[in-house]
């Protein structure tokens, strides 16, 4: 029975408009646009059936979701809750970043290159927000889980627990603090097996289409390399719950239209580049994006090709279930122990395409900015995000890719530098909302 937790960062606050750091400061509060932004949200989340609803006590959130509830004539009520407070970091409340890189030049550079060692002195003794963080956040799910299994939850909080309640769920390390982006009413749903400690998925994460934002925005650096991560549409097999691996299944109807919609998504954003698996359901799947971006050519990465299912590959779950008793179970449960009957494991499909990944990256790191198309598969792009996540093949069913989604992954120096998740599993253009309903047929 599986909890939906939908997961919304607080809008624009006063001291956001101002670049101030909040923390735990309570004197900021709601813009104008951040009470549309809000609005925004309510609108995004109509038709969800939500069971309760828990924020921060800080009143940037807490108008947030009041907000939220308003619209949606929520009958639960809205729950404030001392563990989604947002980080502690008492010594540079109130100031702008650009007087914190001033005054605290090497604290700020721990705090963005190593988050999980950054500490500062108060009262005498040492503070570590984000390790602190990190486990109120863990205390959080696990009241949580307790009390709403099984129902939508909905959390309004703050960008510092956001992200760590997103890496203590999926088992991120809390120095992967800086990696995951969250934006003023973005919205990131997760989906829980079960109680604490059982397995969770990213549905996605930092969604902002209903904002009326295309895909987040850039930092600085100038030489900064965006990747645009696409699944492939759907294919027949997809539809019938077949698993594919290394058949050269096409796109059927519907998955050239989601290449479409997808096309027409992102026929504004600039595309410099373009990689894709070669096989025909990305190949088909990176053309037609690519209709409203002339002149860029598709190069073709035979390493970015689907795991090998060897004697699976067009079948149906019983029939492999009836010719091997227990693997498929298996293959769901500790997925990295499975060698596929004349295929391949996990570890070298993340072995190979990691090592063309790295080498990709590299390529087009070359001291200017641009933007990168790459198209691929459900393994394929499990195992990229896992590795650059912080997590490892056994964790690969974490992470959500639906047909037709957009990932965005920034490498802020190019190769060699942290890479931020931007938005994960983007499938609103498919006309569903919030909500990822592409098929959910085998790889």
């Amino acid at each position: 029975m599986t909890t939906r937790v939908i997961i919304v960062r607080h809008g624009q606050s006063t001291y956001n408009a101002q670049k101030r750091i909040q923390g735990r400061c309570d004197q900021s509060v709601l813009t104008e646009k951040g009470e549309a932004q809000a609005g925004r949200v309510a609108a995004a989340l109509g038709g969800v059936d939500i069971a309760a609803l828990y924020h921060s006590p800080l009143q940037r959130a807490a108008q947030t979701a009041e907000i939220i509830a308003q619209h949606l004539h929520l009958d639960c009520p809205c729950t404030p809750s001392p563990q989604l407070l947002e980080v502690d970091l008492p010594l540079w409340e109130g100031l702008s970043r650009e007087d914190v890189q001033a005054q605290y030049p090497e604290a700020y550079q721990q705090w963005h290159d190593r988050p999980g060692e950054f500490s500062m002195m108060v009262n005498g003794q040492a503070h570590y927000p984000v390790r602190s963080l990190y486990a109120q956040s863990q205390s959080f799910w696990q009241t949580l889980l307790q009390e709403h299994q099984g129902e939508t939850v909905l959390i309004v909080a703050h960008n510092g627990i956001n992200r760590c309640l997103i890496m203590s769920a999926l088992g991120m390390d809390a120095a992967r603090y800086q990696s995951i982006q969250q934006s003023n009413c973005c919205i990131n749903i997760l989906n829980f097996s079960g109680g604490w400690g059982d397995p969770v998925q990213a549905e996605s994460l930092n969604q902002l289409s209903h904002m009326g934002i295309i895909l987040p925005s850039f930092r600085p650096p100038h030489n900064q390399l965006r990747i645009l991560l696409v699944r492939h549409g759907e294919t027949d097999w997809n539809r019938e719950g077949r698993f594919q691996g290394i058949q050269d299944i096409p796109l059927n109807d519907n998955g050239r239209a989601q290449a479409g919609q997808a096309a027409d998504y992102l026929k504004t954003v600039q595309i410099d580049a373009a990689v894709s698996s070669p096989m025909l359901r990305p190949k088909e799947t990176a053309e037609i994006i690519l209709e409203h971006h002339p002149g860029v050519a598709l190069a073709l990465e035979p390493q970015f090709c689907e795991i090998g299912h060897g004697l699976w590959e067009g079948k149906l779950e019983t029939e492999i279930e009836a010719a091997y008793p227990g693997l498929l179970a298996q293959w769901k449960t500790a997925p990295e122990t499975v060698q596929m009957p004349e295929g391949e494991n996990l570890q070298q499909v993340w072995d190979r395409v990691m090592t063309a990944w790295d080498a990709m990256v590299e390529g087009y790191s070359n001291g200017e900015a641009k933007t990168l198309l790459v198209v691929a598969h459900d393994a394929v792009n499990k195992c990229i995000l896992c590795a650059l996540m912080g997590l490892a093949p056994q964790d690969i069913w974490a992470i959500k890719q639906g047909n037709g989604a957009v990932t965005v992954i920034d490498y802020p120096q190019g190769a060699g530098s942290e890479p931020i998740i931007q938005t994960l599993n983007l499938t609103t253009y498919l006309g569903s909302g919030i909500l990822d309903t592409t098929a959910a047929g085998a790889l």
